[in-house]
């Protein structure tokens, strides 16, 4: 019976359960990202374009457990570190994650910042703008409503596909070169590394367990939270390869060396071979939406990863008065990232120790993500037999290539 009525209220169960995993994917193609596909695209060409797709399983892989945990426990990611391995382990697994959020919030507030410049607009304008913008949504709603909005922006993603189509790519000179790998090539396998590092970060992991739970998100949820990952890991990657196929079917071709360290070098890099509709205006609306919910994103998961350890009121079904420390934190994120941008202090260096960390972080996110999946999980959804081995071989080849990229960069 109760299968039964599983069945006949299915659309209703798939359309309520979607979002954290789409909202997830959407924030995981950050600006930080789209830079490193950028760069790949325009040194190497079509030559990652392989690993791109390659990369859509790891992603879900890795993302899945965190819907698995969160359905199952009802509890976030610290808070099942706190209660199975000690308060220790906790608060080191959370205080390098608000490292990690700090750092990422800088890099997608820089992004902005960007396209702020391409308009004409000061940093600091920017910086307000945004903020004000990212804190209306938060304190004024709840999480359906947060979650509608942050879909909405990370949706302007989708540009990148229209420029790439405009760019004009040979589509047999793509399919040619995905298949000729220059594995033996310490530079290509260095910036390979580099975009594996950027598709499972730790704040992805804390974020979308703590959503289920506050969505309130029940194993009977668990298909259609499957489907909506893994709807966002196919949607993220097409993002990451468009925005590899636009470089490299035209800065690749003409300027291969060209320096693409900013938003603002892109876009200028891009606009004699697109012109200024697709360089610049489609280009400024596709980074300023993955930039924004990224960072809601990396915000809203301090939030919670805090309260998880601390106890705290940690939902945004609660008002601003019920749950002050958690919007304070949320609120104090922002701020601080917004006040570093406007500082001009030298963000190139910073954002290269952010990814550092992040890189070096992996097998710590990912060793606790997989032990919990096997200890912390109801026997019913735990991860065991043969695919709990693929799986640890799976996120244990990503936590070396992030590792191996983060010692790479201190070399």
């Amino acid at each position: 019976m109760q299968a039964l009525n599983q069945k006949k209220f299915w659309p209703y169960l798939f359309f309520f359960a979607v979002g954290p995993g789409l909202v997830v994917m959407l924030a995981d193609t950050d600006a930080g990202s789209l830079i490193t596909s950028a760069q790949s695209g325009a040194v190497w060409g079509y030559r990652m374009l392989l690993l791109q797709l390659i990369l859509i399983p790891i992603l879900f892989i890795a993302q899945e457990l965190t819907v698995r945990l969160g359905v199952a426990t009802q509890q976030g990611h610290g808070e099942l570190i706190k209660s199975h391995f000690g308060k220790y382990w906790a608060w080191l697994s959370v205080g390098t994650l608000l490292l990690s959020c700090i750092g990422a919030i800088i890099t997608e507030f820089s992004g902005i910042a960007g396209i702020g410049h391409l308009l004409g607009l000061p940093t600091y304008i920017s910086m307000a703008i945004v903020i004000a913008f990212l804190l209306l949504i938060t304190w004024t709603g709840s999480y359906q409503s947060t979650e509608r909005c942050a879909i909405l922006i990370g949706l302007f993603e989708l540009v990148f596909v229209v420029v790439a189509v405009m760019a004009h790519p040979h589509y047999n000179e793509a399919w040619q070169e995905m298949w000729n790998i220059p594995i033996h090539n310490a530079q290509f396998m260095y910036l390979a590394a580099a975009n594996v590092g950027a598709v499972v970060m730790p704040w992805m992991v804390f974020y979308q367990q703590s959503a289920v739970v506050d969505k309130k998100l029940g194993p009977v949820h668990l298909k259609s939270a499957r489907i909506d990952t893994a709807v966002g890991a196919v949607i993220t990657q097409v993002i990451m390869v468009s925005m590899m196929v636009i470089t490299a079917a035209t800065i690749g071709k003409k300027n291969p060396g060209a320096t693409l360290d900013t938003v603002e070098q892109i876009s200028q890099a891009l606009i004699p071979f697109l012109g200024k509709t697709a360089g610049e205006i489609l280009f400024a609306l596709g980074m300023l939406g993955a930039s924004l919910i990224a960072a809601i994103v990396v915000s809203l998961t301090a939030a919670w990863g805090l309260g998880e350890v601390t106890g705290y009121k940690r939902s945004l079904e609660h008002h601003p008065k019920e749950a002050p420390w958690f919007y304070g934190v949320y609120t104090l994120v922002l701020i601080l990232g917004g006040v570093l941008v406007a500082s001009k202090i030298n963000l190139v260096s910073l954002s290269v120790a952010v990814e550092v960390m992040n890189a070096v972080l992996l097998p710590i996110v990912l060793g606790f993500l997989y032990m919990l999946a096997i200890k912390a999980l109801p026997e019913a959804y735990r991860l065991k037999g043969k695919y709990a081995i693929f799986v640890g071989i799976i996120l244990g080849v990503t936590a070396i290539f992030g590792l191996v990229a983060g010692l790479w960069s201190l070399v």
